[in-house]
């Protein structure tokens, strides 16, 4: 199997052209491929697919085997993937997703690739978009949740897939290890979360760490930093538009007048190769 592998912020893809390539099983596939010690080692298996609806379907499977319905990161690692493989000359992809269609677009300066800018679409606020056990209207915002015995309050918010936004002063002393998984399979979660823990630097600024769902601890992640900056202007810690810190570096981030959010940042290659089914 011909692959590439791509990172986001050291958020990584195994990348695989399923138009040219044949996998039989895409979950137990996933397991085999990310495992760091007897596999290529990412946090996902991306495969591209031909779509009806969109220029390609982009279908992402997590470490653990589950499948994602969407991921920021992947989805600016997919976007110049396909361009610099001449697999599509367009600079603004339509990618069919599980989360609907999602359109990255390449930002040239001077001829030279600056940056992969991503509409993610609109963040869903009800708890029955997100989703969460309860009042299926209501909005979910510096809400209580109690975790083995201690109080959080969760602002949470659907970027196509789940997320539990909690702030914190310091983001350093927060064993993500321990509390992610925890709130990842809580029962308020009926499809699980992704899990970010925010600390405001300034309006302008926020520092993110992630559990994410399905992977663990990971470097960056796209839908999870969209849903941060949302959470915090929902709670009137920040501006609509933010830079937000990741453990992998940085991403830039726009809540817009069309209530689409737009995330800006880096995607790199840095091998490719053969795997042996």
């Amino acid at each position: 199997m011909q692959f590439t592998k791509w990172h986001g912020l050291g958020n990584d893809f195994v990348i695989v052209n399923g138009m040219k390539e044949h996998i039989a099983d895409y979950h137990k596939q996933a397991v085999a491929v990310c495992d760091r010690n007897f596999g290529i080692g990412a946090d996902g298996l991306v495969v591209l697919l031909q779509s009806d609806i969109a220029d390609f379907r982009m279908r992402i499977f997590n470490s653990d085997g589950s499948e994602a319905d969407m991921c920021g990161n992947a989805t600016r690692c997919v976007a110049r993937y396909l361009y610099e493989n001449k697999i599509t000359n367009k600079t603004v992809i339509t990618l069919d997703t599980l989360a609907g269609i999602i359109t990255p677009e390449l930002i040239f300066q001077d001829g030279v690739l600056a940056t992969v800018k991503v509409d993610m679409g609109e963040p869903r606020l009800k708890r029955s978009e997100i989703p969460l056990v309860g009042d299926a209207q209501e909005q979910v915002i510096h809400a209580p949740l109690e975790v083995d015995g201690e109080l959080y309050h969760i602002t949470c918010v659907s970027m196509g897939n789940p997320h539990c936004v909690i702030f914190v002063d310091d983001v350093a002393k927060v064993n993500l290890s321990a509390i992610g998984p925890k709130i990842e399979n809580h029962p308020q979660f009926p499809k699980k979360t992704n899990v970010e823990f925010i600390q405001i630097i300034d309006r302008q600024t926020i520092r993110m760490r992630v559990w994410e769902r399905g992977a663990g601890i990971t470097q960056a992640c796209g839908t999870g930093a969209s849903a941060a900056l949302v959470a915090a202007v929902l709670n009137g810690y920040t501006d609509r538009q933010a830079t937000v810190r990741l453990d992998g570096g940085n991403l830039w981030l726009e809540w817009a007048n069309n209530n689409h959010i737009y995330k800006s940042g880096p995607a790199v290659e840095v091998f490719r190769g053969e795997y042996l089914l």
